[in-house]
């Protein structure tokens, strides 16, 4: 009863102009919280006015930072309305400068961002002839060094010494560097697969252990989608110290043949088979006629040689696998109208003195 009454003896002394101001302090905090969203699509209407769809905006990298800070803006100006001082209002205030600076850093870094429309416009009037890769990484970069000036910006707002930190820094840098070793080669790896291009995002490559198609190249690793669609990252430390088949790059792909024919394939039919061949090859649409061999190789115990040495322009694999198909079944049709039949390894079996055989021994010889 006695904790009843020193509420109610509390509340009495709350004059009207302090209920009051509680009153608006709740009201600007939910005004704030309900109107935050057409709040911030107004203030991107002002200075994008030629954007009229809400989706589009909502989407846009100014849109939720700029809610948010209408939400932590009106809670900030109830405090002041409540008119809060000493200690608590200095931490307050610092809180809401803290908050300020991390969604201005997250506002710029979104900014630099490759499917930013600013960042699309930009790079079509200054980089229109850089490759992706790049760009994507001078980006990574900038967004970096916005982190680093919020981070540092923040520090400075606490009243932290940036001088005692630096001087730490070279206390430890020793230690830092021992620990760090790999994260550092992974890093100049980066930098030098970005510089030197030994590929780039949506190329196929094939490492010491790995195979795929290249999903993404970040400061530390690069990602690689391999054919059975596991997801591999592989330290950029790792790659740029082993070789790389970067099978994209490809200008055309060989196909090669050693065609083995009976040993007693008359010559002018031979000839006849490599000119067909040929004729079939140079007028093959997959076929490019600038390095087109069909010769007449060796002659071996299991039969006759034909090399067949050519480039295709189908440098995806599907389609090198379907025009090699196509080459292999004119080559059979052909030996079929020739009436040829590819030669197979025979062994020839000599007896002698088969008088002294049996003759059990001959048939079975015979079979």
């Amino acid at each position: 009863m006695d904790k009843i009454m020193e509420v109610i003896n509390y509340f009495k002394t709350i004059e009207l102009k302090q209920v009051i101001d509680i009153l608006i302090a709740i009201a600007i905090v939910i005004f704030f919280y309900i109107f935050s969203s057409g709040l911030a699509y107004v203030v991107i209407r002002i200075f994008k006015r030629r954007k009229t769809d809400k989706n589009i905006i909502k989407k846009m990298p100014f849109y939720k930072p700029l809610k948010i800070f209408f939400i932590v803006f009106g809670i900030y100006l109830a405090t002041r309305i409540l008119q809060v001082t000493g200690r608590a209002m200095e931490i307050i205030t610092l809180t809401f400068q803290i908050i300020c600076t991390i969604l201005v850093a997250k506002v710029l870094a979104d900014c630099f961002k490759s499917e930013s429309t600013t960042m699309q416009k930009f790079k079509e009037k200054f980089l229109n002839n850089t490759d992706d890769n790049r760009v994507n990484f001078l980006y990574k970069v900038i967004r970096v060094f916005i982190y680093i000036i919020a981070i540092l910006t923040i520090i400075g707002l606490l009243g932290i010494n940036l001088n005692a930190i630096l001087a730490g820094l070279g206390v430890g840098s020793v230690v830092l560097t021992l620990a760090a070793q790999d994260t550092a080669k992974n890093l100049f790896g980066g930098v030098m697969i970005i510089i030197d291009k030994p590929f780039i995002i949506g190329d196929w490559v094939q490492t010491t252990n790995f195979e795929g198609i290249v999903e993404d190249i970040t400061f530390r690793s690069t990602c690689i989608r391999t054919f059975d669609n596991s997801l591999v990252n592989i330290p950029n430390g790792v790659l740029s110290n082993e070789a790389i088949i970067n099978w994209s790059k490809m200008e055309k792909r060989k196909y090669k043949l050693d065609l083995k024919l009976p040993l007693d394939t008359p010559v002018e039919v031979i000839q006849r088979i490599t000119s067909k061949i040929y004729f079939m090859l140079i007028n093959h649409p997959s076929v490019i006629n600038d390095d087109t061999y069909v010769k007449f190789d060796e002659i071996a115990e299991d039969g006759i040689s034909i090399m067949i040495y050519v480039f295709t322009n189908s440098v995806d694999y599907g389609s090198y696998l379907n025009a090699k198909e196509h080459i292999n079944k004119n080559i059979l049709e052909i030996l079929e109208k020739e009436g040829v039949d590819l030669a197979y390894p025979t062994n020839t079996v000599i007896v002698k003195n088969s008088k002294n055989l049996k003759i059990d021994d001959k048939k079975a010889i015979g079979k």
